[in-house]
């Protein structure tokens, strides 16, 4: 996958938005709650998101992922070469981790979201 499909899909989720912060980082959000992160270089690595438990354990133990810095603890992985995963294995992955952040906002802000 390319930066460009990276960020397409995740934009093509619904409420999804993008800011940049910590320098050139892209943070995806919904509901002001981030899902993704794309750093710099992201062609070599440098994108990070929320998974499951059961895909925590999956993909790190396969080593497919590494726990992602400072966001491990909350289930977050690190792909460190993301032009070698399928397009739409990394679009599912980001689905899932907009679903299960967007499950963790209040009622009223899914509704308000359209969610």
């Amino acid at each position: 996958m390319s930066p460009e499909a990276f960020h397409a899909a995740a934009m093509a989720l619904p409420a999804a938005t993008v800011t940049v912060q910590w320098g050139d980082d892209q943070v995806y959000k919904v509901g002001d709650k981030m899902f993704a992160v794309m750093g710099p270089g992201a062609a070599q690595g440098g994108v990070s998101f929320k998974v499951s438990d059961v895909a925590f354990e999956v993909l790190t133990q396969t080593r497919r992922a590494i726990p992602a810095p400072y966001l491990a603890r909350a289930k977050w992985v690190k792909l460190d070469d993301l032009a070698s995963f399928d397009d739409a294995e990394v679009a599912d992955w980001l689905k899932t981790a907009h679903a299960l952040v967007a499950a963790k906002l209040t009622k009223k802000v899914r509704v308000q979201l359209g969610l």
